[in-house]
């Protein structure tokens, strides 16, 4: 059996361009799992092995390794940074223990972070910040570290001090030890020297030192009392205080360096093994039934309990489909047959590897703890749980956003549908944020993501991968329709026509709901005059219609509506005929309720040199863009603001000419907003157009 406590479940996550794939690559040198070392700039980094990645120089796939360092076994998964591709954060953090955040020394807290470190709080994983890139021009460590506390509102525990900066960095002091490590000239990671503090920074050595260990003693009050009394804690007391508190998420170990440069990566691995949790130290998973809801019961991660798995990542490679599962529970040998909660089918666990990256290792078992791939598994899709047949159950689900963006597209010959066809399979079977809708009038496949970008790249992967030559329309933007008015309405549903007939009444009020509710149905109905046994046919037939509002066709958001009366006859009422009532309501009471058309709205964060602030500013309120918040940097200025995404297709390029090529963006959904009348008279008459067109 092998000793769960020797294992280290961790993700790298930052945002793009502050250097995680680069960590990556030095971590897996310094452990001995590659000999060279590949750069993200030159597009040879083991992890990004994608063409699109390569080229591009960004993670878009989240890809797994494992590592030993110290006689601990590290599962690491690389996650990309850019916003488009959170999904693939979000899903990695899920299956994680332990994180490591990675900040550039010069951008600081970057819009992306923000979104990581949200999603790394939502699923509470504990983390340790490597400030990276301590080499660069414009590099603070001391900036970053204020970022943290203020920007994320998180505890930074700071573990190690740079010696120097920008040019002149070479080195750290790892401020518990109270010794230095400088990096020769070599640049060889392994050649450093472990020396005393530098005089001139004994001092803050000290204060910080002297931080450090008030901070992690508030962990234990015994420590705590005989601290304040004078009497000096042991190493590892503080080291065992730190673990606490970093498992609890009361502060995070706070790290420099310069992966590129090789310098400070050690102290993050031993970091890695010292104070982030191994998988028995983590709040077990929690077991739901089948609608998701909560059983109270938990997967123990332990060798001897019932096999539980999560699949967390589909991936379609050379070798074909590949199921990437995190085990929870229990052992999976080869040839195991488990089942699909998800489906109710049995899988049988053919061939397991073990995955670096787009290399594999086979493997006849794998347990509690363990993150591995599985070959040719047909019927698995993210998210789903595989258990053993007598104990079935299921993980905690994933929720995964609604995708914002639609673009058009059709195979420029006949040949090629079938190869989109196939391919587009395997892409959705990938990426639970990309979805697949046809058509039905005009033929046109229509792909629907987070964003430009995403879009863009799987356009690129259908045409190189697949090779499906594409045409590509215009992008289109996810509008749906609400209410502005409450009123009451009363519906009846007669129909007589040799046999028993039908009958359903219903009184209601339908008024605008909560932003962000969707849809809730609530009944108050008393005395039995529409039994109980109907309630969710009305439900179901007013859900049913939410699907296609009387604008334009878009759906319906954030509506509230209340069943408060009624009447039912004894032969003739069913629940299909509620169910129509419920229907031919929807049509006659919406049209009443002041229906509204409303647009997604984006956060955009915007950085640009401080010269040209004011132009940035002038084109995002011409895009109808809110200014949430401005913020000074050293190298320039990062604006906020809520943009309608009508109006940020093609901005890159805008951005870039504004700025002479210096300036950079991300932006992710935030909410849904009323369109101003000329828009959505405009979206209107488009929609008319297009139908008209398709007659």
């Amino acid at each position: 059996m092998t000793d769960l406590s020797k294992y280290r479940n961790i993700g790298i996550f930052a945002h793009v361009d502050a250097g995680k794939t680069t960590t990556t690559e030095r971590i897996l040198k310094l452990t001995g799992k590659i000999h060279k070392t590949g750069e993200v700039h030159d597009g040879e980094s083991t992890t990004d092995f994608m063409e699109q990645e390569a080229e591009r120089g960004i993670t878009i796939q989240s890809a797994a390794t494992t590592c030993f360092w110290k006689d601990h076994r590290m599962n690491i998964i690389d996650t990309p940074g850019h916003v488009d591709f959170t999904v693939e954060v979000y899903r990695s953090l899920k299956v994680l223990d332990g994180g490591v955040g990675v900040f550039c020394g010069s951008g600081g807290v970057e819009p992306q972070s923000e979104t990581n470190w949200r999603y790394a709080n939502d699923s509470e994983v504990a983390r340790i910040i490597f400030v990276n890139k301590l080499d660069r021009m414009g590099a603070d460590f001391y900036r970053v570290v204020k970022q943290v506390e203020d920007v994320l509102g998180a505890k930074p525990l700071v573990m190690t001090l740079p010696i120097g900066i920008e040019d002149d960095f070479v080195g750290v002091v790892d401020i518990l030890a109270e010794k230095s490590y400088v990096w020769g000239e070599t640049g060889a990671p392994e050649d450093f020297k472990i020396g005393d503090v530098p005089a001139d920074m004994l001092d803050k050595v000290a204060e910080y030192r002297e931080l450090l260990i008030e901070t992690a003693l508030e962990q234990d009050d015994d420590l705590m009392e005989a601290y304040l009394e004078g009497e000096e804690p042991s190493i590892d007391d503080i080291k065992r205080c730190i673990r606490d508190g970093t498992r609890k998420l009361d502060f995070f170990p706070t790290y420099c360096g310069s992966a590129f440069k090789d310098k400070g990566v050690q102290n993050i691995l031993d970091a890695v093994v010292d104070y982030l949790p191994s998988p028995t130290e983590v709040d077990p998973q929690p077991l739901t039934d089948e609608e998701g809801t909560p059983t109270g019961e938990f997967a123990i991660v332990s060798p001897d309990e019932p096999a539980r798995a999560l699949a967390f990542k589909i991936m379609d490679d050379r070798f074909g489909a590949l199921t990437f599962i995190r085990v929870y529970s229990g052992v999976i040998n080869k040839g195991d047959t488990l089942i699909n909660s998800f489906t109710g089918k049995s899988e049988r666990i053919g061939r397991m590897v073990e995955m670096h990256a787009d290399e594999r290792t086979e493997l006849s078992r794998a347990q509690a703890g363990d993150i591995i791939a599985v070959v040719g598994m047909k019927n698995v899709q993210t998210g789903h749980t595989l258990c053993d047949p007598k104990n079935v159950c299921t993980l905690e689900p994933m929720v995964f956003p609604e995708p914002v963006i639609s673009i058009a597209v059709t195979p420029k010959d006949k040949g090629g549908s079938e190869k989109m066809g196939i391919a587009i399979g395997k892409m959705v079977a990938e990426d639970p944020t990309f979805i697949v809708e046809s058509d039905q009038e005009t033929g046109d496949t229509i792909l629907k993501g987070m964003g430009e970008l995403h879009l863009d790249i799987k356009v690129d992967i259908l045409k190189r991968t697949y090779g499906v030559e594409l045409e590509v329309g215009e992008p289109q933007v996810a509008y749906r329709e609400t209410i502005t008015k409450e009123i009451e309405d009363s519906y009846t549903h007669k129909k007589q026509s040799g046999g028993s007939g039908q009958f359903g009444k219903i009184d209601y009020r339908i008024k605008p709901g909560e932003p962000g509710t969707g849809y809730v149905f609530t009944s108050k109905v008393v005395g039995g005059n529409v039994p109980k046994e109907f309630w969710p046919a009305i439900e179901k037939g007013f859900r049913t219609m939410m699907g296609e509002g009387v604008l334009a066709g878009f759906p319906v958001l954030d509506v509230e509506i209340e069943l408060f009366d009624g009447s039912f006859h004894a032969v003739d009422s069913s629940a299909v005929a509620f169910e129509i009532a419920a229907k031919g309501a929807f049509r006659q009471s919406i049209p009443k309720a002041g229906p509204q058309l409303i647009e997604p709205i984006m956060k955009v964060d915007v950085f640009t040199p401080d010269d040209h602030v004011g132009d940035v500013i002038g084109d995002l309120n011409r895009r109808r863009g809110m200014i949430k918040d401005q913020e000074a940097g050293v190298s320039g200025v990062r604006i906020k603001a809520d943009v309608p995404l009508s109006e940020m297709f093609g901005y890159i390029g805008s951005l870039r000419t504004m700025t002479s090529g210096r300036g950079q963006f991300s932006m992710e959904f935030s909410h849904y907003l009323p369109c101003p009348n000329s828009v959505a008279e405009k979206v209107i008459e488009e929609v008319k157009e297009r139908n008209a067109a398709k007659k």
